[in-house]
């Protein structure tokens, strides 16, 4: 019999370097998910799930990339909410989508730190790019305004104070 020599989890120096081999193919798929396009790391760990990876080479990938800042789940939130802003989005459908990528409560508020008048102007530019400048004419068309903005993301009292 001979002695195997175990690395630092137990497994020995053979598994070892299959995890590593298994974590550089991980760190490579996701580098070119990244050279696309900013993603949280949930996202990343879905889709290298997908792609066949192993849990525990997603999660050494994912590690690596976030040491070396190639990963930032704070740099994607501020550009998924400067996209989204950009978009006319409001704050209920940022919120949403940050929490379905993964992007904390506390994080989403620090990029969503935007006073009300703000978001009455941006609420006030997604009706007029829809609708135009003339005002609602009735109270149905009022209704469709609230729930055009309710649809984008804008809470009820903006939208109340927008197309008051």
């Amino acid at each position: 019999m001979y002695a195997q020599n175990t690395g630092k989890d137990g497994g020995s120096e053979e598994e070892q370097g299959e995890i590593a081999t298994l974590a550089a193919s991980a760190r490579a798929q996701a580098i070119r998910l990244l050279a696309r396009r900013d993603h949280s790391r949930k996202e990343l760990r879905i889709k290298l799930r997908v792609r066949g990876h192993a849990s525990t080479a997603i999660d050494n990938a994912l590690d690596s990339l976030a040491a070396s800042d190639l990963q930032s789940d704070r740099r994607f939130a501020e550009g998924y909410v400067r996209s989204a802003l950009n978009r006319g989005q409001g704050e209920c459908k940022i919120r949403a989508g940050l929490a379905e990528r993964g992007i904390g409560a506390q994080l989403a508020a620090e990029f969503l730190a935007i006073d009300d008048e703000e978001w009455q102007r941006l609420a006030t530019a997604a009706l007029v790019k829809r609708f135009g400048e003339a005002p609602a004419e009735d109270v149905a068309a009022r209704c469709r305004r609230l729930r055009f903005l309710a649809g984008r993301g804008f809470t009820l009292a903006t939208a109340n104070r927008v197309c008051a």
